[in-house]
């Protein structure tokens, strides 16, 4: 176990000799052995290839359009927003053993993320069509959820989701945590330890994010003399790691804040637990924030 302070739980963009590689997590530098992922761009006509061994692997357009070879099928025209504010996603999910290229068609961004995996699930394409898009929270922590891979989805451990957060809104809130695998007498899961990533995108250049990461008497790594309670700012293209406890996200206002979600452990699965401090506020809602969602969903999805 290590201490985790706000400097090792926020990932900074620019550090890798690879030009094309915005950001990257490794298990190691995590310091937990289940997610890996990078932030990536290509120019039209640029390709990026990765053998996947033992791990299931999603990919999701952020901007821009690729080809996908794989030794599992190819995919053609794969994305299409401008941006990730711009639109509803594309995403393709590959099983373990997966070797695949990836060719820019337009100048493109995009995310990868995989995962150790032993179980066999068909290769699949999510399209904007099937991303389920839900308005969540109310009043001041209102928010957009686009379900690319949620609890449920054909694959062993990834769940992957997009969370749009308008300017003076709170997300991630209730603060809740999924650091103990916890299940009911009757088998029900209460509560799964899951690891999870936050990639940051802002709508104008200058923003930024705060989040807070703390734990709790119940966290392992509080029992273990390892307590987190730290404030991280994010700016555009950071990542913030959640090994363990709350984490509660804020946006300036003026700025709309959007993250991608990446979360793995001992289930394929959501279940958390709110703060019991803070758990109240789910009653006191009284309307919805009217910026969201903050595009067309229907124009998204290529409905007229």
């Amino acid at each position: 176990m290590r201490q985790y302070t706000a400097e090792t739980l926020l990932l900074q963009p620019g550090n890798a000799s690879d030009p094309d590689l915005i950001v990257e997590v490794t298990p190691a530098r995590a310091g937990w052995e289940t997610i890996s992922f990078q932030a990536r761009r290509l120019r039209a006509g640029q390709s990026w290839s990765l053998l996947c061994g033992a791990h299931e692997l999603a990919l999701v357009m952020l901007g821009g359009k690729v080809d996908v070879l794989s030794s599992r099928g190819s995919w053609q025209g794969v994305g299409g927003r401008e941006n990730v504010f711009a639109g509803l996603p594309h995403a393709l999910y590959l099983p373990p053993h997966t070797d695949l290229t990836v060719t820019a068609v337009t100048h493109c961004e995009f995310a990868v993320t995989w995962v150790a995996s032993s179980a066999e699930h068909a290769p699949l394409l999510v399209t904007p069509g099937e991303v389920t898009v839900e308005i969540r929270g109310g009043d001041h922590a209102t928010r957009q959820i686009n379900q690319i891979m949620p609890p449920g989805f054909p694959c062993e451990r990834l769940v992957l989701v997009e969370v749009y957060t308008p300017g003076g809104n709170w997300s991630s809130y209730p603060p809740h945590k999924h650091d103990v695998h916890l299940t009911d007498a009757a088998g029900k899961l209460l509560q799964a330890d899951l690891d999870e990533i936050y990639y940051y995108k802002m709508d104008r250049p200058e923003g930024y994010a705060i989040q807070r990461v703390y734990t709790d008497a119940d966290s392992p790594l509080h029992r273990a003399g390892f307590p987190i309670d730290a404030a991280v700012i994010a700016r555009n293209d950071a990542v913030v790691l959640i090994p363990e406890g709350y984490h509660p996200v804020s946006s300036p206002v003026g700025y709309t804040t959007y993250y991608l979600n990446v979360l793995a452990g001992s289930a394929q699965s959501l279940a958390a637990q709110d703060d019991p401090a803070f758990g109240w506020v789910k009653h006191s809602y009284r309307s919805l924030d009217p910026r969201v969602p903050v595009y067309d969903i229907r124009a998204a999805r290529g409905i007229q």
